[in-house]
């Protein structure tokens, strides 16, 4: 159940490069943001893998302030395509892999899917995304990290850094029709990863693509259920 006052954040995409969600993260660890909940859209890593102890390592402070704000709150966590097997990284969080999304979630008497934002995607990003989940593949991908003296992780940091994250989607409305159509139930189906800060009003639902929180720190926070919005937008500043 989706909570009055829930802060809801997406794509962060944090990295030493780019470490404006350690503040945040700060923030609400020593309550001077309090939300009642924290719902974690996906892409709030650049890097963090489950089993590549390496990402954990170069990100350890910020995951070590999300398990201590997870005792606290409730923390709901959905994996996007730049952090994934996360589920022993935040053992008290409430993760939700792209197999199990969009995840449905009520408040009030509204119904809400939530999703990062990669699902009912092309045939070729699936294949994708399933070969770069894989154990086996994470395996073979961590042994090569850590004998290259961590080569690739920090080639990908950096390649990942130089990506405008902030870039309009020409033509947006017409693709999220095309690739959601009338396939959901819903009330609002909320999602990241295209970082469009949109809502769209469909005959069925309302869609709204979330802004990223790499483009201008930006967060949202959860409103009444009798707003006609009920997801504000807020700047965070230190």
């Amino acid at each position: 159940m989706l909570k009055e006052g829930a802060f809801v954040i997406s794509d962060a995409h944090y990295s030493h490069i780019r470490p404006e969600l350690l503040d945040f993260l700060k923030s609400i660890n020593t309550k001077q943001l309090q939300p009642t909940q924290l719902i974690l859209m996906g892409d709030i890593f650049d890097t963090l893998f489950g089993n590549v102890p390496y990402t954990q390592e170069v990100n350890s402070l910020a995951v070590e302030i999300l398990n201590e704000i997870s005792k606290e709150i409730e923390v709901v966590y959905l994996e996007g395509n730049h952090d994934f097997n996360l589920k022993k990284v935040f053992p008290d969080a409430k993760v939700f892999g792209i197999k199990q999304q969009p995840v449905k979630i009520t408040y009030g008497d509204i119904d809400i899917l939530l999703a990062h934002g990669d699902i009912e995607s092309p045939l070729l990003y699936n294949i994708y995304t399933s070969i770069v989940r894989n154990p086996f593949v994470i395996s073979v991908l961590n042994i090569l990290d850590s004998i290259s003296d961590h080569f690739i992780i920090n080639r990908l940091d950096e390649y990942l850094s130089k990506k405008d994250d902030c870039k309009e989607f020409t033509g947006f409305r017409g693709f999220i029709e095309k690739r959601l159509g009338n396939k959901y139930e819903c009330n609002y189906f909320v999602e990241g990863h295209f970082h469009q800060n949109k809502t769209l009003k469909f005959e069925d639902y309302t869609y709204i693509n979330l802004a990223a929180f790499a483009c201008n720190q930006r967060y949202f926070i959860v409103k009444s259920s009798q707003d006609v919005e009920f997801l504000e937008e807020n700047i965070f500043s230190k």
